[in-house]
């Protein structure tokens, strides 16, 4: 059993990552928020959940590195300098950084991969997402992680394969590209789907997500399967086996 520690714990997956850690068995080492020492909250933790803000993401990092405790990540929003400093931390600590928590989204993304492999850019591929209205950023973080495995599996970069924003005359569509809708209404936790549309035939690959917990589920899981690992920096993929 691990000491988890919540940072953004007073925000909704804040608390649903304490309900969480409370009934699988975990000790809930407490919460921190924006204007709290973060250290400290990391001094007294087996493992740090972050799921703040991309502002405060080096102050956690270095949080971490302080007091030797591995790190889940999974704040959304994140720029190439984010990933340069979680690169630059694991090589201290043990750190998992992701667009999504979830484990069946974990699956989906395998799923894509293979998809994308093995089918080639005659099948165009286009990511719908949907989720609640108060959500800021688009594509959403789970999105970006269901393109970059497409993406992957094709062997391309999808920063030079995106294509989002469509409106207008926009000419037609580039071929071996992937597309990119953002939705935004209600209270929908998120809905992922991946389609690959060929000749006359079509994929569908989707996930529902029902309620956070599914992602607070599947950070404790990898907080759990974090803590006691060498310096690195990991995947979900990892956590599942895959």
């Amino acid at each position: 059993m691990a000491n988890i520690g919540v940072i953004g714990s007073r925000g909704a997956m804040g608390e649903a990552l304490r309900r969480v850690i409370e009934a699988s068995g975990h000790d809930y080492a407490g919460g921190a928020d924006k204007g709290d020492d973060v250290g400290k909250l990391a001094d007294v933790s087996d493992v740090l959940v972050d799921f703040s803000a991309p502002t405060a993401l080096e102050a956690n990092l270095h949080a971490a590195i302080g007091a030797g405790v591995p790190i889940v990540i999974g704040t959304t929003g994140l720029e190439p300098s984010h990933h340069e400093a979680i690169d630059n931390a694991a090589r201290a600590v043990p750190v998992l950084q992701t667009g999504n928590t979830s484990l069946g989204v974990t699956l989906l993304a395998h799923l894509v991969h293979q998809a994308a492999a093995r089918l080639g850019p005659d099948w165009d591929i286009e990511i719908v997402e949907m989720h609640h209205r108060r959500k800021v950023d688009a594509p959403s973080g789970t999105a970006l992680l269901l393109g970059e495995a497409a993406a992957e599996g094709r062997g391309i970069d999808l920063g030079a394969n995106r294509e989002s924003g469509r409106d207008g005359q926009t000419g037609a569509r580039e071929r071996g590209a992937i597309g990119f809708a953002a939705l935004r209404g209600g209270t929908v936790a998120g809905e992922h789907s991946v389609i690959l549309a060929g000749e006359q035939e079509r994929i569908t690959l989707s996930h529902s997500a029902e309620n956070r917990e599914i992602f607070a589920r599947g950070a404790v899981k990898a907080a759990d399967w974090l803590k006691g690992r060498e310096p690195g920096r990991y995947t979900m993929e990892q956590v599942l086996g895959l």
